[in-house]
């Protein structure tokens, strides 16, 4: 079961996050690294073939074996559902259509949403570009985990269990730390797709829809791809709360594993970030760096001084201005 973990708070700092220097230095000395901050028209063009490639596969399981259907929401379903994700993070950031068609953004997170099976993009978008702003804001930052998470989930068996819930944390924490009025985008968003939900299982019945459904919940709970989670803030080492993930899941998820380069930069799409560690490798090279995300899930889980609560966390001052 494991022994009770010694951090009993967050790891509370009273400085700035690092990311808003580090940028100002970067550019001043790599002022080429402007030209990266351009949309990703070619991420279009994934995203509708991730759907389609859904759309297909919501099909061919329609008739399977219940077993099957299982299988391949977590085999196949998973990966495409949490690569899908971070698509929809990539638009947050508007980047497939660019800053100029905020909106075409909006609307195409929305698309992108639909095999998911609940309603995703919009809500994420608001609260994300909160992330950015104030890391670790006490009160803002939903990605911190809550009292209540830090608490509880203290032991080796608590924390593959607060794991395998990721998708349901990720969902509740908003509503507990940070409600913020629902917006018309977010009631389209539910809408569209409510709609869809119905058309899937009008036209293919029950299995398709809980391949769909099932897909993503699989996907972003115990699966190799959400290490990320844990890998992006957790302190594993005391002092660095953003960590960067050079491996070859990266291919699956739109380079969402260069964290510090993406806080760096949020408005360079995924597909340049390798070039901006590049071209800046004497700031990233000898940063706290991970090659496996199983192997970040198998630390967590079995490391005692390692918790929820390793996180940095901010009591932000002035005026705080959230989407």
């Amino acid at each position: 079961m494991g022994n009770t973990v010694a951090r009993e708070d967050f790891e509370w700092v009273y400085t700035d996050q690092p990311h808003a220097d580090r940028r100002k230095e970067i550019l001043a000395k790599h002022p080429e690294i402007k030209a990266l901050m351009k949309p990703d028209y070619n991420l279009i063009w994934v995203v509708v073939l991730m759907v389609l490639a859904q759309l297909t596969a919501f099909y061919l399981v329609k008739d399977l074996d219940w077993k099957w259907v299982i299988f391949w929401a977590y085999v196949f379903g998973s990966c495409i559902s949490h690569s899908m994700t971070l698509a929809i993070h990539e638009i947050s950031h508007n980047s497939a259509f660019g800053n100029s068609k905020a909106m075409w953004n909006r609307w195409f997170g929305i698309f992108a949403n639909l095999p998911l099976g609940l309603p995703y993009s919009i809500s994420f978008k608001r609260y994300h570009m909160d992330h950015h702003r104030y890391l670790g804001g006490d009160g803002i930052d939903v990605d911190i985990p809550t009292n209540f998470e830090g608490w509880f989930f203290c032991t080796r068996f608590r924390k593959f269990i607060w794991i395998v819930l990721q998708p349901f944390f990720y969902a509740i924490r908003p509503l507990c730390i940070n409600p913020k009025p629902i917006t018309r985008l977010e009631i389209i968003n539910l809408l569209a797709q409510l709609a869809f939900d119905i058309v899937i299982y009008y036209l293919w019945g029950v299995k398709s829809t809980f391949y769909m459904l099932a897909g993503s919940v699989l996907g972003l709970g115990l699966h190799p791809i959400s290490g990320h989670f844990i890998a992006e803030h957790y302190m594993f080492l005391k002092g660095h709360e953003t960590y960067s993930y050079y491996g070859p899941l990266n291919l699956l998820t739109f380079n969402v594993g260069y964290h510090n380069e993406h806080h760096d930069f949020p408005n360079i799409p995924g597909k340049s970030l390798p070039l901006v560690k590049k071209i800046a490798a004497e700031y990233y090279d000898n940063l706290p760096q991970y090659n496996s995300w199983i192997k970040v899930l198998y630390d967590f889980v079995m490391d005692d001084t390692i918790s929820p609560y390793s996180r940095m966390k901010r009591q932000l001052k002035g005026e705080v201005k959230q989407d």
